[in-house]
């Protein structure tokens, strides 16, 4: 809800997609540049005091920036840091939930339970967008952030009373430094041919969609002529996308092989994304049924692709490899989000939309030709 509020805010306050782009640099940035030292901390820290402290760290930046804007002093770059603050606190925070819950699901669950949280995320992504369009509409918008504080407390409150395993780790002598386990973790991933693969075809899907989604308001103002309850409408479309995907996955399971899949899934994702893009500004409900179905896909494509790391690397490196697949699949964000504004300029939003898609599709439907990418489950240097 206050990711919605402030983008919009941001969108009407400066109508840039340049200054949309650099805001996303922002949120995407501490976790590049920080997430392989903040997993391997994950692996040596207590994983439910990370998840504490750093969801208080995001609460505390809200406080700050809400007094701004209730004294009236805002800038635009307070927005920038908040996206950073956020940012690096989920550095910490999603790689500590992640190999949490290996050591808390048994393996043969994992499938569904990762499909269940895709369905949360989407729970999540339905209500916030009307709400913060209905909410920026009542109220001034540092109450929007206070809403956002207290919610905070709802999410630490629960950590004081549970239980959270932390991993076995066979250490010979003594314990090793932060930079040798850093140095594990690569080798890990570096070892892994199949891994590698995936992470090539990640980097050249993020350097693609971050901006398209990054300029989302500006085509729901500048091609559908809508306002924030279309760009509403589209991300809780997505939502609803997410929860259905995440339902079937959590009560179908997949294939039995978890990449094939994720890749059927990111096929249809691709393909729903390159209509998206060619979408007349006319039809706007066809734009919202198209996004609907990218929505579903992706939570089948991702929780698949989690639940095959979760069941195939060791608990103790998981904090490393999840922040380093992190960090290597996001590097060419900010690339892509950087070239977002001037491109949209000269060539229109809507090319992101197209090449995205396209390219999306056709390294799914190439990666079922690939050995190294769908054996990837019995190559693993685990096995």
């Amino acid at each position: 809800m206050v990711q919605f509020a402030l983008v919009w805010w941001l969108t009407m306050a400066s109508g840039s997609a340049s200054v949309l782009a650099f805001a996303s640099i922002m949120a995407v940035l501490p976790q590049v540049l920080l997430g392989p030292f903040a997993g391997t901390l994950v692996d040596r820290w207590n994983r439910r005091t990370i998840l504490m402290i750093s969801d208080g760290l995001i609460a505390l930046a809200i406080v700050v920036l809400a007094f701004l804007f209730a004294q009236g002093a805002v800038q635009i770059w307070h927005i920038y840091v908040l996206m950073a603050i956020r940012s690096l606190g989920g550095a910490f925070q999603w790689p500590a939930m992640q190999a949490s819950t290996t050591l808390m699901v048994p393996e043969k669950h994992l499938s569904r339970i990762s499909g269940i949280n895709q369905s949360l995320q989407g729970l999540a992504n339905i209500v916030a967008p009307p709400l913060g369009a209905l909410l920026i509409e009542l109220m001034p918008i540092q109450n929007i952030l206070a809403i956002d504080v207290s919610t905070a407390i709802l999410a630490i409150g629960p950590l004081f009373f549970m239980s959270i395993p932390q991993p076995h780790r066979e250490e010979a002598e003594g314990r090793p430094s932060v930079l040798a386990d850093l140095r594990e973790g690569f080798r890990f991933v570096w070892g892994w041919k199949g891994l590698m693969a995936i992470v090539g075809m990640a980097l050249v899907i993020n350097l693609l969609t971050s901006p398209a989604f990054s300029l989302l308001p500006l085509l729901v103002t500048h091609h559908f002529n809508g306002g924030a309850i279309e760009l509403a409408w589209l991300q809780s479309a997505n939502g609803v996308g997410m929860i259905l995907g995440g339902i079937l996955l959590g009560v179908w399971g997949g294939f039995k092989s978890r990449i094939k899949t994720a890749m059927f899934a990111l096929g249809i994702t691709g393909a729903c994304l390159l209509v998206f893009g060619f979408t007349p500004g006319s039809a706007f409900f066809l734009a919202v049924g198209l996004i609907f179905v990218f929505g579903a896909m992706n939570s089948i494509a991702n929780a698949s692709f989690f639940a095959l790391l979760q069941s195939t690397v060791p608990a103790d490196i998981q904090g490393r490899v999840f922040t380093l697949m992190m960090s290597l699949t996001m590097s060419m964000t900010p690339v892509g989000l950087a070239l977002a504004g001037p491109v949209a300029d000269l060539m229109g939003i809507r090319i992101w939309y197209v090449v995205a898609g396209a390219v999306m599709t056709l390294m799914s439907i190439g990666a079922f030709f690939i050995p190294t990418i769908m054996r990837i489950e019995e190559e693993n240097p685990n096995s």
